[in-house]
């Protein structure tokens, strides 16, 4: 069988290994050092907008500490973009807040500015006005922040942007990430940077920052012993993984480039097969750094689904995958309140994602041309 080709796999720069001897050799093997203070600075140079940093163990973990310093608590309720990895509404249930799920609109497919709205009015009508809205830019597109700012900032609701997937994505020129009170970003093994595992937090002032940092070391108090005024947790980012991340920032303009080109390639790619659309950006607003790249199958114009497609490419080695399964119809969330007209439940039953990786070969790449161009003319 042929090498597998995978979705998005890791792409090292080169240097890495330079920030990591560095450690090593300094014995600087901990969650602080200079490799974590050189990638926040790195980060803040790169996001801009008077951004503080604090790197950490995940994504999931920025996310959850954002809620906490948001006050969420037992019993509040969140609104949470419902197409979505399941790590942007788990950290609602680790604060033992309820999640209220938001429907896609169709352009940008992430969260629905008139979805959210009737939510919020819904919820203070019932007596529960949400503690704070988490939007998400999916697979790197930049979600509609002029009206979804504007809605959080008119009923006073904490904003949080899961940039997880959007490194290098802007919306008019601003980086995604930066637009709420908090941003998250991932940086895991198969995200357009990678520290192998790890996660940082956007944050917008200095004393937001420093308060992440206590919680996220065990918050420990200003002592000569062991004290402990709050609930503190182990979701520092170590100095190895952060000297990945130095490395890795080098080189992450040539990976938004590499990734964007990989869109470019599917949408030559399709533009000659009806009923095939590829996911892209609806105006020049919008600047995606297309991390995975997706198409919708409508099989009343193929006669084909994206099941069929996944299936083909399988049995070449090549890998693909169903957009994510929204939260309102996952089981652990059934319950969970909704409000939409299921655009998402839609784009999950007919769209896939595919290989989008920066190292992709042309020998890779003529491989997915062939799988795509052999299971349209049949």
């Amino acid at each position: 069988m042929s090498q597998k080709i995978w979705l998005s796999s890791p792409h090292m720069g080169g240097n890495e290994l330079k920030y990591i001897n560095e450690a090593f050799a300094e014995n600087w093997v901990a969650p602080l050092g200079p490799n974590v203070n050189g990638f926040e600075e790195d980060l803040e140079k790169f996001l801009g907008k008077n951004t503080k940093i604090a790197a950490l163990s995940a994504g999931t973990a920025a996310l959850h500490l954002a809620l906490i310093q948001c006050g969420v608590q037992y019993g509040d309720e969140v609104i949470c973009q419902s197409m979505t990895f399941s790590a942007s509404a788990n950290p609602i249930a680790y604060c033992g807040a309820n999640p209220v799920f938001i429907d896609s609109e169709p352009e940008t497919w992430n969260m629905c500015p008139v979805a959210l709205r009737n939510a919020i009015e819904d919820r203070i009508r019932n007596g529960k006005k949400p503690k704070a809205i988490i939007v998400v830019h999916l697979y790197g597109m930049p979600a509609k922040m002029d009206e979804i700012v504007s809605i959080a900032k008119e009923f006073d609701i904490e904003l949080i942007e899961d940039a997880a997937e959007a490194l290098g994505s802007t919306y008019k020129g601003q980086a995604c990430g930066t637009f709420g009170r908090f941003g998250i970003l991932s940086f895991n093994g198969n995200k357009i940077i990678t520290t192998s595992g790890g996660g940082a937090l956007v944050c917008h002032s200095q004393e937001d920052k420093d308060k992440i940092v206590f919680l996220s070391t065990q918050a420990r108090d200003n002592a000569p012993h062991y004290q402990h005024s709050h609930i503190g947790f182990n979701y520092r980012m170590s100095n190895i993984v952060a000297g990945i991340g130095r490395g890795q920032m080098e080189v992450l303009k040539n990976r938004v480039e590499a990734r964007r080109s990989m869109h470019d390639f599917y949408v030559d790619l399709f533009k000659n097969i009806d009923g095939v659309t590829v996911f892209s950006e609806p105006s020049s607003d919008f600047y995606s750094n297309h991390w995975l790249s997706a198409i919708i199958v409508d099989p009343s114009v193929t006669g084909k689904t994206r099941e069929e497609l996944r299936l083909a490419f399988l049995e070449d080695n090549i890998e693909s995958r169903p957009l994510w399964k929204p939260m309102h119809l996952q089981p652990i969330f059934e319950n969970a309140p909704y409000y939409g007209t299921n655009v998402s439940g839609k784009l999950f039953d007919d769209g896939l994602c595919l290989p989008s990786g920066s190292n992709l070969t042309e020998e890779e790449k003529e491989r997915i041309a062939k799988v795509i161009s052999n299971f349209f003319s049949n």
